[in-house]
């Protein structure tokens, strides 16, 4: 049983080790390269690998996993036509999104000497990420709206599910947290764009966390120029890992699509990931506890106590002005300021 790993994927060497007779890693975006691809069973991946008919073809390869949310970058209609299934891991990284929007949102807080129950915030999109979002934020004291088309078509919302036009009436947040689709009965491809931002009534901050082509760029910037957007929280770009460089010196924040990169997150996946592939070739868990100690991210240095300052500790435990320097710093190493991501827990 061979599986190739994307090198980047932690708290994965030693559970792997154990499960798989080998385990090869390799960076995400040269799989191709990899001389074990045409002879292994199994990919475990991230966004960075393309799987598609390029990769795959010609391969042994009979199962995919991707230790992510998103999976874009899997090409489904090609996947199905090579008949190799897959699977990514949803919801793995939601509360870590949560505490990344919820920990922006005091960043503008303190510059703005507000309070939490000042903020009235409209999220867009309300899956896994959506609903920890609403969560993390309902508990920090804000007023949540929720728009998602989708789900109010299916039916059976825990929330009430608005319109666009009443976060764009109400909200002076806006928060993107949908998959990027491109057709269909409800793309999201450029659902913020010119039209709605010209729509907005309360001069809202803009949060895009979903994926890069949600947002429109050039019209968001144009948006915030023109005042119908008082501020820019930016972590997932349409060119990455090329972020533009005019929102990423105007954003108030900008990070490298890091808001799920709190080690609980990465954990979470990485776990998911490797019980999918053993669920696939039946392959036992020897030892479940054992298994939860092998992929448990590593803790915080005994020097980061909680204060019992409320907004205190949240930007204790993660402040996202450090990301935005680091990456202002130094955006040509976007991807490597992904790949090195510094440890971040979502709890002391």
């Amino acid at each position: 049983m061979k599986v190739i790993i994307d090198d980047k994927i932690p708290y994965i060497r030693h559970a792997a080790a154990q499960l798989f007779d080998k385990a090869v890693y390799a960076p995400g975006a040269k799989f191709a390269q990899c001389e074990d691809l045409k002879d292994a069973d199994a990919l475990i991946v991230r966004t960075r690998t393309l799987c598609n008919h390029r990769l795959l073809a010609n391969t042994k390869v009979k199962f995919v996993a991707t230790a992510t949310i998103g999976f874009d970058h899997i090409s489904i209609p090609e996947m199905a036509e090579m008949n190799i299934p897959w699977t990514n891991c949803p919801g793995c990284n939601a509360s870590s999104v949560g505490q990344y929007v919820r920990n922006s949102l005091a960043v503008v807080a303190q510059r703005r000497r507000m309070k939490m129950a000042d903020f009235t915030v409209g999220l867009v999109g309300y899956g896994h990420v959506g609903k920890a979002v609403y969560k993390a934020l309902s508990e920090a004291g804000c007023r949540l709206l929720v728009n998602d088309p989708p789900l109010q078509a299916e039916g059976g919302a825990d929330v009430e599910l608005l319109p666009l036009s009443r976060l764009a009436q109400e909200c002076n947040v806006i928060s993107y947290h949908t998959p990027l689709i491109r057709d269909g009965l409800h793309p999201t491809e450029y659902l913020g764009n010119r039209r709605f931002f010209q729509s907005l009534e309360q001069r809202p901050v803009v949060i895009n966390a979903a994926r890069g082509g949600v947002v429109n760029e050039s019209e968001l910037l144009d948006a915030y120029r023109e005042g119908f957007v008082s501020d820019m929280i930016i972590d997932t770009w349409e060119n990455e890992p090329r972020p533009n460089p005019t929102l990423l010196a105007q954003a108030l924040i900008a990070t490298p699509h890091i808001a799920g990169y709190s080690a609980d997150g990465k954990s979470n996946a990485t776990r998911m990931a490797l019980r999918a592939v053993c669920r696939h070739f039946d392959i036992l868990i020897p030892d479940e506890e054992d298994f939860l100690r092998q992929t448990a991210p590593p803790s915080l240095p005994g020097s980061v106590k909680p204060t019992g300052n409320r907004m205190a500790d949240w930007l204790a435990l993660y402040n996202p002005i450090a990301d935005t320097l680091r990456l202002r710093q130094s955006p040509d190493t976007f991807e490597n300021q992904r790949g090195n991501y510094p440890l971040r827990r979502e709890n002391f």
